[in-house]
């Protein structure tokens, strides 16, 4: 079995939480991505989410929301993603940067556009009643 191990950044808005979607594909994902060598998670998501919508997040402002495992999207049965979340503030205006061609405010009933642990994070919000 193998496992990646990934990050991502929670943001909500209006019971509506912010996904990317990368060029070239049709799935939506949580903004984040993998530690490069060495990096904290708090580095890694910092770098990431910069990278990614051109953004600055409040390192200091980092809030555990979460850690979930599912069968990775687009891998071999038996992939398993580990997503660790946080939640953060953030300064700068968003917008699609790198790889990254759309940012979506997505509701729960989105939940056929994104991946399988994105989805376990879907149903994490709704029960907070952060999503609808």
């Amino acid at each position: 079995m193998k496992l990646i191990d990934k990050l991502a950044w929670i943001e909500l808005k209006d019971n509506t939480i912010l996904s990317t979607r990368s060029r070239g594909k049709d799935t939506y994902y949580i903004p984040g991505g993998k530690r490069e060598p060495g990096e904290t998670d708090q580095e890694a998501l910092c770098r990431e989410v910069r990278e990614e919508l051109s953004i600055d997040l409040h390192p200091g402002s980092l809030d555990l929301f979460g850690v979930f495992t599912a069968q990775a999207h687009g891998h071999p049965e038996g992939t398993l993603v580990q997503m660790t979340c946080y939640r953060a503030t953030y300064s700068g205006s968003l917008r699609a940067d790198s790889e990254i061609e759309e940012v979506r405010w997505l509701t729960y009933a989105d939940k056929d556009r994104i991946s399988e642990v994105d989805r376990l994070i879907f149903d994490a919000l709704k029960e907070k009643g952060w999503l609808v």
